[in-house]
């Protein structure tokens, strides 16, 4: 296939409707109304691509890459859809468009994989330290129950049995259990300082 025309946008020398024409043999595999379309239509797409783009390099590529998908797809073509030039300036102006896109989200992408490389990597003395002083904090929170509570507080969510396993562990009734339970709670809440 010819490279792009780099030279100044003038007129195609086909009439749309030769235009049209053309298109459909290219349809049906003519190389040489493609030659035609190609002509005709490459200034124009490519004086599109660059108002989008304003980049020539990547104006010219895409401007490529739109005449291949012409030829490749000179099938969809309908003319009673629309003119053969609407028909590829819109494949051009997709085109364009998909390549600004694509790199926005890509400039995006390499945005924030840059400021997660600025980010503080975790520092795991730290984290162990701020726990350790947590269940400091806790274990001291804890001895200030009373023994009911404390038990009460130990076997529901040290060792994980529920309300009634606790009540029949301490031989209480499942109410007793409950009201310590949420006692007990209240105080290690106040102790610790946390917010309802």
């Amino acid at each position: 296939m010819p490279s792009v025309s780099h030279g100044p946008e003038i007129g195609p020398p086909h009439s749309e409707d030769d235009l049209d024409k053309l298109l459909l043999r290219t349809a049906q595999g003519d190389e040489d109304a493609f030659t035609g379309v190609y002509d005709a239509a490459s200034g124009p797409v490519l004086g599109l691509v660059r108002r989008i783009l304003r980049d020539t390099a990547q104006s010219e590529e895409v401007a490529q890459d739109v005449l291949v998908e012409v030829w490749a797809t000179a099938a969809r073509f309908r003319p009673e859809e629309g003119s053969a030039k609407t028909w590829i300036m819109t494949l051009a102006h997709h085109r364009a468009v998909d390549r600004i896109r694509s790199a926005e989200a890509r400039n995006e992408r390499e945005q924030k994989a840059a400021l997660l490389e600025r980010t503080r990597p975790f520092d795991e003395v730290t984290e162990r330290v701020e726990t350790q002083l947590e269940w400091q904090q806790v274990r001291r929170c804890v001895r200030l129950l009373t023994d009911m509570q404390r038990q009460a507080v130990t076997l529901a969510y040290y060792q994980g049995l529920t309300n009634k396993e606790v009540a029949e562990a301490l031989s209480l009734p499942l109410g007793t259990v409950k009201t310590r339970l949420r006692d007990g709670l209240i105080r290690l809440r106040d102790c610790l300082g946390v917010s309802r």
